[in-house]
């Protein structure tokens, strides 16, 4: 009996050390296979911002590639309703103004309307048709900063890589799907004229239609109400009533262009203008949109250790205006801005020297 139990107890050791066994065993086989896992895609220089980045690249590259292939309709679409504003002006508006304004409001309507006109359409065809700079692939001999990424190739200073066009700008500002072209060094100024006269011309032709919008929206209501009295009295079968008179086609049409116009142009005039606002303020600290960022992490940086940073591509606020718009002399402001002009960008974009006409002088740097 006694040899039983000791036969027993013997039993259920030997089963409890192989139960612990195997667990031990998938345990560490458990532990190998995470290992050889995080192998596979460990990165020292690995933090959260890469792994956002990581699983947000699938939403960048359909946002890219839809930006890619939808810009040709931005541009139509621009040209499109643009035309439609031109056409109704040109319809509409101008023949009320020659037939109710005086001779001298007349010329200035005349001059001031279609000088903008032309400087809208100079600046935008100028915009998406004009490069905005991109790094030379052969020489390499150029100044250099860092080496971008994607195109194994040294980047400038000033210089980020776009995704959507697929290689390097020159002091990018940013892709602009209205354009289907990057803003960047040789273009930046032709896409600031844009948004600017073309502000102006939307606030124009809000302020000079604002009558004509408030006679249309009561013509309109007028309509509606005349409508609903027909309607009334058709269903009322009252025939010996003569029924309200109806407005004709042409004027339906006239009215609700009238409330198309000043609609559309008010409301590009409050969007376009924040954002021709917004890019004012960057060219007078002479910075871009993206080094707008990079300023302001730097500046929290240096403030944390007690320095003050500065901006090394500014040269002052009318400088920085003079440079933008590359005004050497004081009748450049008219041959240059305000009127149109095809004169390139200062220098090359590779280089940030600072011009002989800028009395700021400041020591050129490569990079911020």
């Amino acid at each position: 009996m006694r040899n039983i139990r000791r036969l027993f107890l013997r039993c259920l050791r030997l089963g409890h050390r192989r139960k612990f066994t195997y667990v031990n065993s998938l345990s560490d086989y458990l532990r190998y296979s995470r290992l050889c896992l995080v192998s596979l895609s460990y990165n020292t220089f690995t933090n959260s911002d890469v792994v956002i980045e990581s699983l947000f690249e699938p939403v960048y590259w359909l946002v890219d590639h839809m930006t890619r292939w939808f810009g040709v309709v931005f541009v139509a679409l621009v040209i499109l309703l643009t035309s439609s504003i031109v056409l109704i002006v040109y319809l509409c508006v101008l023949p009320l103004i020659l037939q109710t304004y005086s001779t001298a409001w007349i010329c200035w309507h005349l001059a001031y309307g279609h000088w903008n006109l032309i400087l809208i359409v100079f600046h935008y065809y100028k915009a998406i048709t004009t490069s905005p700079g991109y790094p030379p692939q052969v020489q390499k001999n150029i100044p250099s900063v860092a080496v971008c990424r994607k195109c194994i190739a040294p980047k400038p200073a000033r210089t980020h890589h776009c995704s959507i066009c697929n290689r390097c700008i020159l002091k990018m500002d940013h892709h602009c799907p209205w354009l289907n072209n990057c803003v960047g060094h040789y273009n930046h100024r032709y896409f600031f004229s844009f948004c600017l006269f073309m502000t102006l011309g939307c606030i124009y032709c809000s302020i000079s239609s604002r009558v004509m919008f408030r006679e249309a929206y009561a013509a309109i209501e007028k309509m509606k109400h005349h409508e609903a009295q027909r309607l009334q009295l058709a269903g009322n079968e009252t025939y010996s009533q003569s029924p309200p008179p109806a407005f004709s086609f042409r004027d339906r049409v006239f009215h609700k262009c009238i409330i198309y116009l000043w609609v559309l142009c008010s409301s590009v005039a409050v969007a376009l203008g924040a954002l021709t606002l917004w890019h004012a303020i960057l060219i007078t600290r002479g910075e871009t949109s993206i080094e707008r960022h990079i300023n302001k992490k730097e500046r929290k940086r240096l403030q944390g250790k007690g320095k003050i940073f500065q901006n090394p591509y500014s040269y002052g606020r009318f400088s920085n205006w003079r440079l933008f718009f590359g005004v050497e002399t004081q009748w450049q402001w008219i041959t240059r801005v305000v009127l149109p002009s095809s004169h390139p960008a200062y220098g090359d974009g590779l280089k940030w020297n600072t011009p002989h006409w800028i009395p700021t002088k400041q020591t050129s740097v490569l990079a911020i």
